[in-house]
Protein backbone atom coordinates (compact mmCIF):
# COMPACT_ATOMS: atom_id res chain seq x y z
CA UNK A 1 0.00 0.00 0.00
CA UNK A 2 2.73 2.47 1.00
CA UNK A 3 4.70 1.53 -2.13
CA UNK A 4 1.72 2.41 -4.36
CA UNK A 5 1.15 5.71 -2.57
CA UNK A 6 4.81 6.69 -2.97
CA UNK A 7 4.96 5.45 -6.58
CA UNK A 8 1.86 7.26 -7.80
CA UNK A 9 2.59 10.26 -5.61
CA UNK A 10 5.86 10.70 -7.47
CA UNK A 11 4.25 9.96 -10.85
CA UNK A 12 1.46 12.51 -10.48
CA UNK A 13 2.43 14.82 -7.61
CA UNK A 14 6.05 15.60 -8.41
CA UNK A 15 5.36 16.65 -12.03
CA UNK A 16 2.56 18.90 -10.77
CA UNK A 17 4.87 20.49 -8.21
CA UNK A 18 7.68 20.95 -10.77
CA UNK A 19 5.27 22.34 -13.38
CA UNK A 20 3.76 24.81 -10.94
CA UNK A 21 7.08 26.00 -9.50
CA UNK A 22 9.29 26.13 -12.61
CA UNK A 23 6.80 26.57 -15.47
CA UNK A 24 4.21 28.74 -13.72
CA UNK A 25 3.04 30.62 -16.81
CA UNK A 26 2.39 27.37 -18.70
CA UNK A 27 2.09 24.92 -15.82
CA UNK A 28 -0.89 23.05 -17.27
CA UNK A 29 0.90 22.33 -20.53
CA UNK A 30 4.11 21.39 -18.73
CA UNK A 31 2.18 19.07 -16.41
CA UNK A 32 0.38 17.36 -19.30
CA UNK A 33 3.66 16.81 -21.15
CA UNK A 34 5.25 15.31 -18.04
CA UNK A 35 2.22 13.07 -17.44
CA UNK A 36 2.39 11.95 -21.08
CA UNK A 37 5.83 10.49 -20.38
CA UNK A 38 4.02 7.60 -18.70
CA UNK A 39 3.66 6.27 -22.22
CA UNK A 40 7.11 4.74 -21.81
CA UNK A 41 5.31 2.11 -19.75
CA UNK A 42 4.02 0.69 -23.02
CA UNK A 43 7.24 -1.32 -23.05
CA UNK A 44 5.70 -3.40 -20.27
CA UNK A 45 3.53 -4.97 -22.97
CA UNK A 46 6.66 -6.74 -24.23
CA UNK A 47 7.10 -8.60 -20.93
CA UNK A 48 5.47 -11.80 -19.82
CA UNK A 49 3.61 -11.40 -17.56
CA UNK A 50 2.79 -7.82 -18.47
CA UNK A 51 2.48 -6.84 -14.80
CA UNK A 52 4.52 -8.44 -12.05
CA UNK A 53 4.37 -6.59 -8.72
CA UNK A 54 7.63 -8.21 -7.61
CA UNK A 55 9.62 -7.16 -10.68
CA UNK A 56 11.86 -4.12 -10.81
CA UNK A 57 11.28 -2.39 -14.14
CA UNK A 58 14.65 -0.61 -14.06
CA UNK A 59 16.94 -2.20 -16.64
CA UNK A 60 14.30 -4.85 -17.38
CA UNK A 61 12.04 -3.10 -19.89
CA UNK A 62 13.62 -1.52 -23.01
CA UNK A 63 12.55 2.06 -22.21
CA UNK A 64 13.69 1.65 -18.60
CA UNK A 65 17.30 0.68 -19.35
CA UNK A 66 20.35 2.63 -18.31
CA UNK A 67 20.94 3.55 -21.98
CA UNK A 68 17.44 5.02 -22.23
CA UNK A 69 17.98 6.86 -18.96
CA UNK A 70 21.12 8.47 -20.38
CA UNK A 71 19.01 9.79 -23.27
CA UNK A 72 16.38 11.09 -20.82
CA UNK A 73 19.04 12.96 -18.86
CA UNK A 74 20.44 14.31 -22.14
CA UNK A 75 17.04 15.81 -22.95
CA UNK A 76 17.40 18.04 -19.89
CA UNK A 77 20.19 20.03 -21.55
CA UNK A 78 18.07 21.36 -24.43
CA UNK A 79 15.37 23.94 -23.86
CA UNK A 80 12.99 22.40 -26.42
CA UNK A 81 13.12 18.96 -24.79
CA UNK A 82 13.62 19.93 -21.14
CA UNK A 83 10.02 19.40 -19.96
CA UNK A 84 9.92 16.01 -21.66
CA UNK A 85 13.25 15.10 -20.07
CA UNK A 86 12.06 16.16 -16.63
CA UNK A 87 8.95 14.02 -16.98
CA UNK A 88 10.97 11.00 -18.09
CA UNK A 89 13.49 11.39 -15.28
CA UNK A 90 10.67 11.72 -12.74
CA UNK A 91 9.10 8.58 -14.19
CA UNK A 92 12.35 6.67 -13.73
CA UNK A 93 12.69 8.02 -10.18
CA UNK A 94 9.20 6.70 -9.38
CA UNK A 95 10.08 3.28 -10.79
CA UNK A 96 13.45 3.23 -9.04
CA UNK A 97 11.71 3.99 -5.77
CA UNK A 98 9.62 0.86 -6.33
CA UNK A 99 12.78 -1.20 -6.78
CA UNK A 100 14.32 0.28 -3.66
CA UNK A 101 11.18 -0.33 -1.59
CA UNK A 102 11.14 -3.99 -2.68
CA UNK A 103 14.56 -4.51 -1.17
CA UNK A 104 13.83 -2.82 2.17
Amino acid sequence: MLQSIVHYGIHFGLPLLVAFIFFRSNWKTAYLIMIATMLIDLDHLLASPVFDPGRCSINFHPLHTYYAMAVYVGLLFFKKTRILGIGLVIHIIADATDCWMMTV
